[in-house]
């Protein structure tokens, strides 16, 4: 590690060959000493799993001129890990996770994994932020969106955070001339409507392809759904913490037996 210089640990769930990732980079590359450690393939959808049954490879490649660079076989929390035990063996000053292919917003936080990458470096008190682009294309333009990540990183770095932050933040389809800029807001109220759609292959065996649409059933106007329609990238403050204090209260005065 070069002295003086803070450390910034990068992650993904795309694999470290995605174009987000490559952004995600050039985005924050002049504010410290850069080490990423990311899946070798995609790895969406796969939320907070961890490898447990399989070994771990653990390879360092050259992907990013200057920057080290090290792919993993397992998920991306697998990778936070092995990257502070065994790469740094240290705590980075912030985790970067990122930059995701396609919306992190609302409901879709609990099945990311560019979320729970980010949100295994803050269970380890690391300040930390997962990166999502709304724009699921490939060659995606990430213009907007280094700006969004150098502008926050920056942040981060300039002041010593409060333990445990992780913020979800989402980047709008949009040109830098209509990019509104930042708000900080709350998680919307919105799901999937999830069907299976029945198929046969070629053998005469059924299997099943999932589909269905986003719904936003949450019609306020401090969400990171509606910041995002309106052009503005979401910062969501994210908890660890998944005890619903108000619900135990409710329980504590309902079964009063059991408080």
């Amino acid at each position: 590690m070069r002295k003086n210089l803070p450390v910034i640990l990068i992650t993904n769930d795309d694999g470290i060959t995605s174009p987000g990732i490559r952004a995600l980079v050039e985005a924050v590359k002049d504010l410290g000493q850069v080490i990423v450690v990311a899946p070798d393939s995609p790895q969406s959808g796969m939320g907070h799993a961890i490898t447990i049954g399989t070994p771990l490879r653990l390879d360092r490649v050259e992907v990013f001129p200057g920057v080290e660079s090290w792919q993993c076989s397992g998920t991306p929390a697998d990778c936070v890990k092995l990257a502070h035990d065994k790469i740094l063996h240290a705590k980075p000053d912030i985790c970067l996770s990122g930059i995701n292919h396609g919306a992190n917003h609302s409901i879709n936080v609990i099945y990311s994994g560019t979320m729970s990458a980010a949100m295994e470096a803050a269970i380890e008190g690391v300040p930390s932020i997962g990166f999502s682009s709304l724009d699921y294309k490939f060659d995606a333009d990430f213009t907007v969106a280094k700006t969004v990540v150098h502008e926050l990183a920056s942040r981060m770095l300039a002041k010593e955070m409060p333990e445990h932050i992780l913020l979800n933040v989402n980047i709008p389809v949009c040109t830098p001339e209509d990019f509104k800029g930042m708000k900080i807001c709350r998680q919307a109220y919105a799901k999937w409507e999830e069907d299976f759609d029945r198929r046969t292959d070629p053998r005469g065996k059924d299997y099943y392809w999932m589909v269905g649409k986003f719904v936003n059933m949450d019609k306020g106007t401090e969400t990171d759904v509606e910041a995002l329609n309106q052009g503005y990238a979401s910062v969501v403050p994210i908890k660890i913490d998944f005890t619903d204090m108000k619900m135990r209260d409710w329980l504590r005065e309902e079964w009063s037996d059991m408080s």
